[in-house]
């Protein structure tokens, strides 16, 4: 057993991981760096959550925790997404502060300490706000999308942006790990959870390797994670719109027949009743799918899907440990 398992934790910093095996070595060097001198420097630890990464990430992870005490290793056996890998990693943080963090080095180390001082002076969440973001345009313009979609949806204050760097306390992270479906949208849970979260700006820093893993299927899949799992909004359009057609398509009746009334003579237009038809049939079309997206994820949580599954660990839990019995 590690000497870092009998220490008493007050800091964990959790990082999902996927195709990032080049740049670990530096991002775990970088994070001793910053909190070696801390007042954490005897009581953090760092875990990196593998998300069934196909490249040797793995193997990179094993051996960082070899060579660094403070890092505790986390293999899932299928790839579930970010947002369900760090929930993993939350799990097993011990820590009264939790610091959630990307792998790329897009996120600068230097900030851990300035989120964690957040959290101690009292707020539940800290987030991070970037300044001069890299990220190419379309991913800036959806984020915009997700920023203003999230207000209205989630009530998330104005002003605030949801990163994906950001720290909680303990209480909060005990919060949402109660929840345990198969869709995780992290912010939504925490956005529901609290209203004490403040936010800081950093620097937001070029990627050390690599490429993103995200493209417009997985963010489009991610906003429709949390359009469809924290909020009924999308219910509430399609209910709405079906009630505008209603009332529209009764007044559109009402014409049709005074005008058939005054000019008996006009034939009924073949392109009009066409249009009218497929308007209402793509409607309907819509809010098909927008209720099977709500069925779906209610059948795939009665079958008990799994939010991730754990393969393997650098480390012995203190449930696994005789040492603790």
């Amino acid at each position: 057993m590690n000497n870092i398992d009998q220490m008493v934790i007050r800091l964990s910093i959790v990082v999902p991981v996927y195709r990032s095996m080049t740049v670990l070595p530096e991002l775990v060097v970088q994070i001793h760096d910053v909190l070696k001198s801390s007042e954490y420097a005897n009581g953090f630890e760092l875990i990196l959550a593998n998300d069934c990464s196909p490249d040797d990430s793995w193997k990179v992870i094993e051996g960082l925790a070899q060579q660094f005490p403070f890092v505790r290793g986390i293999s899932l056996r299928k790839n579930v997404g970010q947002h369900n890998a760090t929930m993993a990693g939350i799990s097993f943080a011990r820590g009264e502060i939790i610091v959630v963090m990307d792998d790329d080095l897009q996120h600068p180390p230097e900030a851990i300490l300035v989120l964690a001082d957040r959290v101690k002076s009292g707020n539940d969440v800290c987030y991070t706000k970037y300044r001069g973001r890299k990220h190419v345009a379309w991913k800036r313009w959806g984020s915009q999308f997700n920023d203003w979609m999230a207000t209205w949806m989630l009530k998330k204050p104005k002003g605030l942006y949801l990163s994906s760097y950001k720290a909680m306390n303990k209480d909060i992270a005990d919060t949402i790990l109660l929840y345990d479906g198969p869709y995780t949208y992290l912010d939504g849970l925490i956005v529901g959870a609290t209203n004490s979260i403040v936010s800081i700006e950093i620097d937001h820093q070029k990627r050390w390797d690599g490429s993103s893993n995200y493209n417009f299927r997985k963010l489009f899949s991610l906003w429709l994670k949390m359009a469809t799992g924290s909020s009924i909004y999308p219910l509430r359009i399609a209910t709405f719109a079906g009630f505008f057609l209603s009332v529209m398509s009764m007044g559109i009746f009402i014409l049709v027949i005074l005008d058939r009334l005054v000019h008996p003579a006009i034939q009924p237009g073949w392109a009009s009743t066409i249009a009218t038809v497929l308007f209402i049939g793509g409607i309907q079309t819509f809010c098909v799918g927008v209720i099977g997206e709500y069925v779906g994820r209610i059948y795939i949580r009665l079958n008990n899907t799994p939010q991730f599954v754990v393969g393997k660990k650098t480390f012995i839990s203190q449930s696994e440990d005789k040492s603790f019995t």
